[in-house]
């Protein structure tokens, strides 16, 4: 079995505050209520759907950020957003960095960076503000992490991450930060408090591989009735046919 390694200060470590953790842990709860039968097919009986839930692992908001959006103007009398977190004071600033441990906010990524994306309007054509991740990543050799929004389950609309793919069998000395896009298109002003524990990122580790495109013509239907037999029984077609759950186990 592989194994993905999440390191961080060990001082930080010993406080056992928002460890990661395998995704399928906050399967929602609307989910988990909804029945499957022959009365009612819902997305229940779906196991691509599922999966979605629970491969790979979750990324916790490590400190309350405190988001102002639209709130305060700059000298020009545009709206700006400003983030501040828990530890931004001096004093706890100082404390945690002393200690190795940087969960401050950092300089944003200015809009310029991004020109022409199409989230830059959603973010209401201001600066990129991130979110400072403690724990570095490591993979076996061969393998990357896809870093998304949590799949299917994002639990607010107010922020976002920009998704991304890191080589972490390489880049293992330093952690993966994440830029977020505010949802200015929706919330002209926003004042609130993303608190800690958030699940902001789920983590996907794949193996890299060497890949070529092909299309394939279906020259007539030879076999088909035989191929898609899976439509004679009402429930669970995919899921008793092909699905396997041991596959992959995330733990």
């Amino acid at each position: 079995m592989n194994t993905i390694e999440f390191s961080c200060n060990e001082e930080y470590h010993s406080l056992k505050e928002d460890f990661p953790t395998p995704v399928k842990t906050i399967i929602p709860e609307w989910y988990k209520t909804l029945k499957h039968s022959y009365e009612s097919h819902t997305i229940k009986g779906c196991m691509p759907f599922l999966e979605t839930l629970t491969t790979g692992y979750l990324l916790k908001v490590p400190t309350d950020y405190k988001i102002s959006h639209g709130i305060d103007l700059n000298d020009k009398g545009e709206p700006v957003t400003k983030i501040t977190t828990a530890v931004d004071s001096a004093r706890a600033g100082d404390l945690f960095q002393s200690h190795g441990v940087n969960i401050a906010c950092q300089e944003p990524h200015a809009v310029g960076q991004l020109k022409g994306a199409p989230f830059v309007e959603k973010n209401g054509k201001l600066a990129f503000h991130k979110i400072v991740n403690p724990w570095k990543i490591k993979t076996p050799p061969g393998y990357s992490c896809l870093f998304l929004n949590p799949l299917n389950n994002l639990q607010q609309d107010y922020f976002e991450i920009i998704p991304g793919i890191v080589h972490t069998d390489k880049y293992i000395n330093n952690e993966v930060n994440f830029p977020i896009i505010i949802n200015a298109a929706k919330y002209k002003k926003l004042e609130l408090t993303i608190q800690k524990g958030t699940p902001y990122v789920q983590v996907i580790p794949f193996k890299r591989d060497d890949w070529e495109m092909k299309t394939v013509p279906l020259k007539n239907k030879t076999g088909m009735i035989k191929s898609q037999s899976l439509y004679l029984t009402f429930l669970n077609k995919y899921k008793n046919r092909f699905w396997k759950k041991d596959r992959t186990i995330w733990k």
